[in-house]
C-alpha cells in the first residue's frame, strides 16, 4: 500500500474566503453567524445563517461563466484553485491520466432549482428554463468543471451522502491513491444551502435553531440550551496525494492520512443512533486500518452540529471508544463558529484538523455556557479557548442524513 499525503489546502467558509484567515479565526473562536441577506426572512422561524462575506463570484470568474454556475459550483472551483495554488501544481508537468476529482456536495445547485421553479410558475407555467439549469443544479457538475478544466482524466464523480459527503471524498481518495490506482485527487465538498426552501424545509423538521435573539451564539454543540443546527455555506478542497508523488516534486506536506471509516447507522433516516453505533464503527475502523489504539488519538473535530440527539449519540459512542484513555483526548466542535456547511463540512473540518495536526493547536468550541449533563463529564470539549497540545494523531468525524458515518484518520506526518 501506498502512502497518502495532504499537500495543498483551500478554504471558503463563513469566517475566512481563504484557509489562513478561516484557521486565524478558528483559533481566535469568531462566529460567522448573522442575520440572512440572501432572502427576505419575514415569514421564516429561522431569521439567520452562517454566510460566506464579501464573496462576489466576478472576481473569479466573467459574467459569462459566472451565469453558467450555481453558487455551490462557484464555491468550490474557487475552493479548489486556492488549494492547487497551495500545493505549486504545475499539471502540464505531471501525469493528467494518473490525477482525478473526487468532489462532493450534499445538495448540488438548491438555489438554482428554486429559482428556475418559482420563474416556472410565475410565468403560468411557460416551460422558458435557463439552458445552463440542468448543468446547475447536478451535484457532480462541480467535479467535472473541475475535471475538465485542469484536464484531470482520472478518477472523477461526486459522493452524495448528505452531511457525509466531502469526508467520504477525501477517504475515497485516500483508498484510491494507496491502492496505486491514482497519484493525486483533488477531494472536497461545496455546498450553498441558504434558500428559501432549504431554511424552510429545516425549519419544518425543527432541526434549525431559531434562536434569532442570540444567532451569534446560536450554534452552541454540546450546550444543555441548545436547539438545533445552524446552516452554513461555502466550500474546502485538499490536494490528496501519494507520498512518492508528493517526494518526487518537493513538495510541502501537511498531514499523512492513515485510515477512513465508513459504516451506517441503519436507524433512521434523519435520526442518529441513540447510542452512536454507526460513529462508533467509523472511528473504530478508521484507527484499526491506521494500526493504532484509542490511546494514541490525541484530537477529535467532532460532527457535533448543536443539535440534542445527535451531539449527545457521537459523545455517547466516543465514551465508549476511548474508555480509560479520555483524559488524554481533545474534543471540539468548529460548527460552533461555521455552522453547519451540510455536504462541506467535512472537507473544511478536515482542513481544521489537518491545521491542528501540523500547528499542534485545537481550536476552542464557542458558545457553549452549560454541558448537558447526560454528556460525560470525563470529555474534555476544548470550551472557549484554543488548546495548545501535541496532535500526533486525529480524527475528523462526519454524518449524514441517512444513517451515513464517516471518520477520517490523520497522522503528523514523518519521513519514517
Amino acid at each position: 500500500m501506498k502512502r497518502v499525503v495532504i499537500t495543498g489546502l483551500g478554504a471558503l467558509t463563513p469566517i475566512g474566503n481563504d484557509t489562513k484567515t478561516y484557521w486565524d479565526n478558528l483559533l481566535d473562536g469568531v462566529s460567522g453567524a448573522h442575520e440572512i441577506t440572501h432572502f427576505d426572512t419575514e415569514h421564516f422561524k429561522t431569521k439567520f445563517a452562517c454566510e460566506i462575506k464579501g464573496f462576489d463570484p466576478l472576481d473569479h470568474f466573467d459574467r459569462k461563466e459566472a451565469r453558467k454556475l450555481d453558487q455551490f459550483n462557484q464555491y468550490g472551483l474557487v475552493a479548489a484553485e486556492e488549494a492547487i495554488q497551495d500545493a505549486e501544481l504545475d499539471f502540464s508537468k505531471m501525469d493528467r491520466y494518473r490525477m482525478g476529482v473526487i468532489f462532493a456536495s450534499g445538495i448540488g445547485g438548491f438555489e438554482t432549482f428554486e429559482n428556475e421553479v418559482v420563474n416556472f410558475v410565475k410565468s403560468d407555467f411557460n416551460p422558458r428554463f435557463n439552458p445552463f439549469f440542468i448543468t446547475k443544479i447536478i451535484s457532480n457538475g462541480l467535479s467535472g468543471s473541475l475535471s475538465i478544466k485542469h484536464g484531470l482524466h482520472g478518477i472523477n464523480y461526486c459522493p452524495v451522502s448528505a452531511c457525509a459527503s466531502s469526508t467520504q471524498s477525501i477517504i475515497q481518495a485516500f483508498n484510491y491513491i494507496r491502492l496505486g490506482k491514482a497519484d493525486l485527487i483533488v477531494a472536497g465538498g461545496a455546498e450553498a444551502p441558504i434558500t428559501q426552501a432549504s431554511i424552510g424545509g429545516f425549519n419544518a423538521m425543527k432541526a434549525m435553531s431559531t434562536d434569532n435573539d442570540h444567532y451569534s451564539s446560536a450554534s452552541r454543540p454540546f450546550d444543555k440550551a441548545r436547539d438545533g443546527f445552524v446552516v452554513g455555506e461555502g466550500a474546502g478542497a485538499l490536494i490528496v496525494e501519494s507520498l512518492d508523488s508528493a517526494w518526487k516534486r518537493g513538495a510541502k506536506i501537511y498531514a499523512e492520512i492513515v485510515g477512513g471509516g465508513e459504516f451506517s447507522d441503519a436507524y433512521h433516516i434523519t435520526g442518529t443512533h441513540p447510542e452512536g453505533l454507526g460513529a462508533y464503527l467509523a472511528m473504530k475502523s478508521g484507527m484499526e486500518e491506521a494500526q493504532i489504539e484509542p490511546q494514541d488519538i490525541d484530537y477529535i473535530n467532532a460532527h457535533a452540529t448543536s443539535t440534542g440527539l445527535g451531539d449527545l449519540s457521537e459523545t455517547k459512542a466516543i465514551e465508549k471508544l476511548f474508555d480509560g484513555h479520555l483524559h488524554n483526548l481533545q474534543i471540539n466542535a468548529t460548527k460552533s463558529m461555521t455552522g453547519h456547511l451540510l455536504g462541506a463540512t467535512g472537507a473544511i473540518e478536515a482542513i481544521a484538523t489537518c491545521l491542528s495536526v501540523q500547528n499542534n493547536w485545537i481550536p476552542p468550541t464557542i458558545n457553549t455556557q452549560e454541558v448537558d449533563e447526560q454528556i460525560s463529564k470525563s470529555l474534555n470539549l476544548s470550551l472557549r479557548s484554543k488548546t495548545e497540545k501535541d496532535v500526533q494523531y486525529a480524527i475528523s468525524n462526519s454524518f449524514g442524513f441517512g444513517g451515513h458515518c464517516a471518520a477520517l484518520v490523520l497522522k503528523k506526518f514523518s519521513a519514517n
